[in-house]
């Protein structure tokens, strides 16, 4: 493969740097549950700054990795050894590497605090409890012990929600809307990911760790694969979006342009 064809790809980003605070939030866990991972040897320790710790996308992505073991019944006992044995024989930075292709959000959209009242002023006079609960239930809000803030997970889709609202669409609809096809966008991802799953790393058994000498293969090729999925969903949605509107608004308008035409005779 050409130098060119290596640039065509799109690089990881350069990592993301918190402080433990900035990391307990983004992670959703504690700054407790932090330090005890690390005290008990299954979370790097951060790069000294002076008297600050400074944490990286490596952290989070481990993070991420104990959370999900966790939720799956395993014990912290378990989870040490577990990322014993992963990293047993393993290049460490390689692995963290492999780790954060992997675990890294697949969108850059940051979550993010709002006021519930401004929230609410956005959204107009329209907007009713239910929707308000209708969005909460679809995670695009969620509710804080602050009561004043709410966590918006996606900003990108609550803004463009609010600008559909203020153009005049109604908000129930388009929960409803989103509610509707959640299940089929989940199931596009589910089966992408595993057909994903069964080319990169089945290959080398269920179980088993891909050899040292092909982790760096393997991350390289995650991260190329990002973006390709992006690409391929991307055009698919504007090929649907296109039928749609050929579908119902192109009709609508030989429809007008047609009774036009009548009255004229």
């Amino acid at each position: 493969m050409t130098d060119t064809e290596n640039n065509s790809y799109p690089h990881p980003r350069p990592p993301e740097e918190y402080t433990i605070d900035d990391l307990a939030r983004t992670a959703g866990t504690t700054v407790r549950n932090v330090r005890a991972y690390q005290d008990k040897g299954i979370l790097p320790p951060p790069e000294r700054r002076g008297r600050t710790g400074i944490y990286t996308d490596a952290h989070l992505a481990r993070l991420r990795v104990i959370g999900q073991l966790l939720s799956r019944g395993y014990s912290i006992a378990n989870i040490s050894e577990l990322i014993a044995a992963w990293e047993s024989g393993h290049d460490l930075r390689q692995l963290l590497g492999l780790e954060n292709a992997i675990t890294t959000p697949w969108s850059d959209d940051t979550p993010t605090y709002y006021d519930i009242l401004q929230l609410l002023k956005d959204f107009g006079p329209s907007v009713t409890q239910d929707e308000i609960l209708q969005a909460a239930r679809l995670g695009m809000i969620e509710i804080t012990p602050d009561d004043s803030r709410l966590r918006v997970p996606s900003p990108r889709l609550l803004n463009a929600g609010i600008q559909l609202v203020q153009e005049g669409l109604p908000l129930g609809e388009l929960l409803s809307i989103i509610e509707g096809v959640r299940d089929n966008v989940e199931y596009v991802a589910d089966e992408l990911v595993k057909l994903i799953v069964r080319l990169v790393f089945d290959p080398y058994g269920k179980d088993r760790l891909p050899p040292p000498e092909d982790v760096e293969k393997l991350t390289n090729l995650v991260w190329r694969l990002r973006p390709i999925a992006d690409i391929a969903i991307a055009a698919e949605v504007g090929r649907a979006m296109e039928k749609a509107i050929n579908d119902h608004l192109s009709e609508r308008l030989v429809a007008v342009m047609t009774h036009m035409r009548e009255e004229k005779k």
